[in-house]
């Protein structure tokens, strides 16, 4: 095995909606191929996270989170016994939660309530969080504030220079670089804050625009951020995958 192997650290391969069952598993062949050895499958609901935590557990090297995503506060369900005595080793993270402002109407109040629920979810069972934030950081770094224990990375960051510095001078949080970055003009963070991500389904990376997302393609954000930031693919390979592996715990990858 490569040493310098990838991991893709966020995408909803378990999710039927966007892949079949046989697409999904030829995209987990495509992905070793393309030396990504663990994939972190990411919860946005109650029953998502708990197709994800089955996907996980009937694939090695696959892991999987909890997370009810900013869009259902209106809704929420009672979730207070899904981690209840949870020993399952591949959940890794609280994720991914948040709070979303982008698409009207929304529910401020509603979704900081279930930001904070889900903070301290992570913290009574010492998990990291993969944050899901957009034009809401005020809010975010309000709520983070009664949380200083708490670690994660924040998904997708889409926001200004401005917010990018505040997150790297105030927090140890993470940040998450995706395809998107490989067509658009966002900052990024130095190497050693950064953690790969694919979202697949969504925002494939350039040359494979057009197609949909899979974790294969985590090998073409590499090629890009060596490319970008002047460094070798196999020190944007460790880096990043020891970020990763320290923020979830990941184990080294069963052969």
């Amino acid at each position: 095995m490569n040493m310098n192997y990838l991991i893709d650290s966020h995408c909803h391969l378990h999710d039927r909606e966007f892949f079949e069952a046989e697409q999904a598993e030829k995209m987990l062949e495509n992905a070793k191929k393309n030396g990504v050895e663990q994939i972190v499958c990411i919860g946005t609901g109650i029953e998502d996270s708990i197709e994800a935590k089955k996907f996980a557990k009937r694939h090695k090297n696959v892991f999987w989170t909890f997370g009810i995503h900013p869009e259902y506060a209106k809704n929420l369900e009672d979730f207070s016994s899904i981690l209840k005595d949870n020993t399952d080793k591949n959940l890794v993270a609280i994720g991914e939660v948040g709070l979303d402002y982008h698409y009207e109407p929304f529910d401020k109040n509603a979704q900081i309530r279930l930001f904070e629920e889900m903070l301290q979810l992570a913290k009574d069972n010492n998990l990291p969080v993969c944050f899901h934030i957009r034009e809401a950081f005020e809010d975010f770094f309000g709520v983070i504030a009664n949380f200083p224990e708490i670690k994660g990375v924040v998904h997708s960051f889409t926001d200004s220079k401005k917010v990018l510095k505040k997150i790297l001078e105030t927090t140890d949080f993470y940040v998450g670089v995706n395809g998107l970055a490989t067509y658009s003009t966002l900052p990024l963070p130095p190497l050693e804050r950064i953690i790969l991500e694919t979202d697949a389904p969504f925002l494939t990376p350039v040359p494979n625009r057009g197609k949909i997302n899979e974790s294969a393609y985590i090998k073409d954000i590499a090629d890009w951020l060596s490319t970008k930031l002047g460094v070798s693919s196999d020190e944007v390979a460790e880096k990043t995958t020891k970020n990763v592996q320290k923020l979830y715990r990941l184990p080294n990858p069963e052969l």
